[in-house]
């Protein structure tokens, strides 16, 4: 009988352990993406993602979602975030589920964008983010990103200044 409760023990204990180490490397994986994204290491950017995403911007945009490959939302983040001197994004308040090889997250998000200007050198966007992931072999990869905007403050005129400094280059 002792036996028999160790087994299971310590079955309910690696199954918990696993569990907690999935959901530690889903985290990583969105945390990455935007570590990544302010680094502006575009191929760490891409692998976060899966072949195909579902993105949604369209609470701030109006634009409609789109499933788009990784290479496709570099490619449009490259027209404007390396206009800006800096750009620093900050994501908290984790809530991660987990269902055998699915992963949902929910994260607030805050976009801080610094470029030199006497308007105002600061725009700041907050919302929330809410992703879906799948298990790749011992990978987590993103296959849906949608922006939950909420409000935007300081120069949003600062968007087209960095549009513009990327053309330049």
């Amino acid at each position: 009988m002792k036996k028999l409760i160790s087994f299971f023990t310590l079955t309910i204990c690696l199954t918990l352990n696993a569990q907690e180490m999935d959901k530690s490397l889903v985290q990583s994986t969105v945390t990455k993406l935007f570590v990544a994204t302010d680094q502006q290491d575009w191929s760490l950017v891409e692998a976060q993602f899966a072949d195909k995403v579902h993105l949604d911007y369209s609470s701030m945009t109006g634009n409609p979602s789109a499933e788009v490959s990784p290479a496709e939302i570099t490619s449009s983040w490259k027209t404007v975030l390396p206009g800006f001197d800096h750009t620093h994004h900050q994501i908290g308040n984790f809530i991660t589920e987990i269902i055998k090889s699915k992963a949902h997250v929910f994260v607030y998000g805050t976009a801080s964008h610094f470029l030199e200007n006497e308007n105002g050198s600061v725009w700041t966007v907050v919302g929330s983010y809410d992703f879906d992931l799948e298990k790749t072999g011992s990978n987590w990869k993103i296959t849906a990103m949608t922006f939950n905007y909420k409000f935007q403050d300081g120069n949003s005129g600062l968007i087209q200044k960095a549009i513009e400094n990327v053309s330049k280059k």
